[in-house]
């Protein structure tokens, strides 16, 4: 893989000797999670999307979920001690996170902050998340995520 295609995601699991598999598609703003688990050939439920949200104390989380599931932010909550929590406007994610919309990874974000993972991510051991930017995602070991990410389970859906 040439080196000009590595993103920042990659980057982190090499310096971590993490071994992943990178899996490009046709980025479409109209793909839903579903679908680009469909063209990477693979159960939606060991797809993972990150979203991140703000709790009533103002500290940031980042939450893993099934590309087919929602997040249920009272659940979102209850895992990280917060009273209540909400989605961050799109418009902050990129300088919170150093990622967009649609490529968002818990790996190599720019502001460290708590991540949780569904708990359903434990029947896989292989799960998938976006790889840094629209149109990637990475396959990785469920343990060696749960590290290189400090994932926390919980139930979130």
């Amino acid at each position: 893989m040439p080196n000009s295609v590595k993103t920042n995601v990659m980057r982190v699991l090499e310096a971590a000797k993490v071994k992943y598999e990178a899996h490009f598609y046709e980025a479409d703003p109209h793909l839903t999670g579903a679908d680009i688990a469909t063209r990477l050939g693979e159960d939606a439920s060991a797809v993972f999307k990150t979203l991140v949200a703000v709790g009533k104390s103002g500290q940031h989380y980042a939450f893993l979920v099934p590309v087919a599931g929602e997040l249920d932010l009272k659940k979102a909550a209850q895992a990280a001690g917060e009273k209540f929590i909400e989605m961050i406007p799109q418009k902050e994610l990129l300088p919170l996170t150093g990622y967009v919309h649609g490529g968002c990874s818990p790996i190599g974000m720019r502001k460290r902050m708590p991540h949780f993972i569904d708990a359903s991510a434990q029947a896989h051991e292989v799960i998938y998340m976006s790889g840094g930017r629209v149109g990637c995602q990475v396959s990785l070991g469920l343990k060696d995520a749960v590290r290189v990410a400090e994932l926390k389970f919980a139930d979130l859906v």
